[in-house]
């Protein structure tokens, strides 16, 4: 019986500790935004999906009406999809590039934020009442150790 309390004793601070770790874990930050990263991907994937749907039908109206993904090949009894491999490659086409327009645009409004922020002048540093009286005394005796070597 004693075994047993100590062992149960044992787990529960095991698990504590491993609960403990895991807020640690998730209270960081990197963690919410990759949550928020994961969302709005979602969110986009929905959106290009779309816009690939409406892309495939244009290219496919083109060149007679056909249907990437019904394209296939049958050899004997095996059916190869290589319309869906097609499809997959327009997908990850459409998907790149819209990364990358999205991406461009970004960089291009955060070089504006960074053009119109002008750098604060900051003025140099007033000079305490010692350091310019030392400074007087000592462009006084340059002075006079000039006037005597004359």
């Amino acid at each position: 019986m004693k075994k047993i309390k100590e062992k149960t004793e044992q787990i529960t601070k095991e698990s504590k500790g491993f609960v403990k770790e895991f807020k640690e874990f998730i209270a960081r930050g990197n963690v919410m935004d990759l949550a928020v990263g994961v969302i709005i991907g979602s969110a986009f994937s929905k959106i290009v999906t779309s816009f690939t749907t409406i892309l495939t039908s244009i290219v496919g109206l083109f060149l007679g009406g056909i249907n990437f993904v019904g394209l296939n090949i049958t050899v004997k009894d095996a059916t190869i999809n290589y319309g869906e491999f097609i499809q997959s490659v327009f997908d990850f086409l459409i998907t790149a590039f819209c990364i990358f327009i999205m991406i461009k645009l970004v960089n291009k409004v955060m070089r504006k934020e960074k053009k119109e922020e002008k750098p604060v002048e900051v003025a140099p540093p007033k000079k305490s009442d010692d350091i310019i009286l030392l400074e007087e005394i000592r462009d006084l005796l340059k002075e006079n150790n000039k006037k005597k070597n004359k």
